[in-house]
C-alpha cells in the first residue's frame, strides 16, 4: 500500500501579512503551534520571493520552506501576494512536488472562488481595499462555504495515495 500524505494545517495570509485563515486537521494537537509555524513561515517566503524576484522567477509554488519536528512546511504564493502555507505530516516517504502543487492548487481555487463571490464584501469599508484580511474575516459565518472547501480538500489529502 503507497504511504499516504496527512494535511496538519492551512494558513492563509494576507499581502500584509495578517492571517486570513488558520486551520489545523490534527486532533488534540495545539493550535497555537500551527499559528506559530504560520508566522515564521513568512520570513522564508519574504526571503524567496527576493530571491525570486531577483532572478525573474514568476512560479508560484516556492517548494519546501522548512521542517519542524513532526512536519514539513510548504509555501505557495498567489499572484495576488496572499500566501497559501500547508503543514504535512513529516514521514520516511518521498513527497513529490507535484502532489504537494494539486494541494495548493485546490486551495488556491477554493479561495478565488470565494472572493469572487461579491455578496461576501458588502460590509467591508472601502479605505481598506487592498488587505483581504479585511476583505476575507474568514471566521465570520459568511464565510463558512471557504472553511468547508478548506476542510473537504483536507479530508481528501488524507484519502488520496501518494505514489511512491
Amino acid at each position: 500500500m503507497p504511504p499516504q500524505l496527512r494535511l496538519n494545517a492551512v494558513a492563509f495570509v494576507s499581502p500584509q501579512n495578517h492571517p486570513i485563515l488558520i486551520r489545523t486537521f490534527v486532533q488534540g494537537q495545539d493550535e497555537l503551534k500551527y499559528h506559530y509555524i504560520a508566522h515564521t513561515s513568512l520570513d522564508v517566503i519574504d526571503e524567496r520571493i527576493t530571491a525570486a524576484i531577483a532572478s525573474k522567477s514568476t512560479e508560484c509554488y516556492l517548494n519546501l520552506l522548512y521542517t519542524m519536528e513532526d512536519v514539513a512546511v510548504y509555501g505557495y504564493m498567489t499572484p495576488l501576494k496572499v500566501k497559501i502555507i500547508i503543514a504535512l505530516a513529516l514521514t520516511d516517504a518521498v513527497v513529490r512536488d507535484a502532489d504537494v502543487l494539486t494541494i495548493f492548487r485546490a486551495l488556491h481555487t477554493a479561495y478565488r472562488q470565494s472572493v469572487a463571490n461579491p455578496f461576501l464584501r458588502l460590509n467591508a469599508p472601502i479605505d481598506g481595499y487592498n488587505d483581504h484580511a479585511i476583505l476575507l474575516a474568514a471566521g465570520s459565518p459568511k464565510w463558512k462555504a471557504f472553511r468547508k472547501r478548506v476542510d473537504d480538500i483536507g479530508k481528501a489529502v488524507g484519502v488520496v495515495a501518494v505514489s511512491a
